[in-house]
């Protein structure tokens, strides 16, 4: 069994895949994905998606303002709102990014900790991006307590020692298909040297499918190519990751329950 611990099910493009949320789910609980997380990148967006996988009990929720959609609108009021749904897990995607936006970095610095305080109060675990601002993402970590509700780095890309600093607030590192390209050579590193039981794996999807699949739409069913990859990574079997990265899963998201 494996979980797709980050996915963006309501960006897919559908008409494209000539099918529907239900076919995209039975095609991954066919290759072992009995479980998915649905990641809210904007308040505008997130009834939607909840709208969307309300059928399916064994998709989880998490509501955010993504850094680089803070332009699109923020309301702390209605985020909280939103946030204390019981479907909702986790408190993101929220976090810092400055390679697309770093004429907006304090903006986005003073949202991301309105979300990690928040993630605190309702004892929600975070689910961060983080690119080109690692000294801010683990200042504004520490400085607003987020050891409290945990959470987690996801699609990792970053150092081996940002990876550190997060585990020892308490976070997971989540690995997305990039770890399969060519040329994330840096990346295999850093999975090497982190202990499995501090991973997730995850899709992003639709965004960075895993070769063999690069270049096309990604959905969760391809979360188990990042799995295998990690298996020859690190010498141990899919069936060791498949049932550490699940655990993990569950002991991080514990809102979220096993079916």
């Amino acid at each position: 069994m494996l979980v797709d611990s980050h996915c963006h099910l309501d960006k897919l493009d559908y008409e494209q895949l000539h099918t529907g949320i239900d076919d995209v789910l039975a095609k991954a609980k066919a290759r072992g994905i009995d479980y998915c997380l649905s990641v809210g990148v904007t308040l505008e967006s997130f009834p939607t998606m909840m709208e969307m996988i309300a059928p399916h009990n064994n998709v989880f929720a998490s509501c955010g303002v993504h850094p680089l959609d803070i332009e699109a609108g923020f309301d702390y009021d209605k985020l909280k709102e939103y946030a204390k749904h019981e479907r909702v897990v986790a408190i993101g995607e929220t976090g810092l990014d400055y390679h697309y936006q770093p004429e907006l970095a304090e903006q986005q610095k003073e949202i991301f900790r309105q979300h990690v305080r928040l993630a605190v109060e309702l004892n929600k675990p975070l689910i961060i991006h983080t690119r080109m601002a690692r000294e801010d993402t683990l200042q504004i970590l520490r400085e607003e307590g987020a050891e409290k509700c945990g959470g987690v780095l996801h699609c990792f890309t970053e150092s081996l020692e940002m990876a550190q600093a997060a585990i020892e607030l308490g976070f997971y590192i989540s690995i997305s298909g990039i770890v399969t390209f060519n040329k994330a050579s840096e990346l295999k590193n850093v999975v090497n040297q982190l202990p499995l039981e501090r991973l997730l794996v995850e899709t992003d999807s639709p965004y960075l499918a895993p070769i063999p699949y690069r270049g096309k739409q990604n959905q969760p069913a391809y979360v188990r190519e990042v799995a295998e990859y990690i298996g020859l990574l690190k010498g141990v079997s899919v069936e060791e990751v498949e049932r550490v990265t699940t655990d993990n899963f569950f002991a991080l998201f514990s809102r979220a329950k096993r079916r």
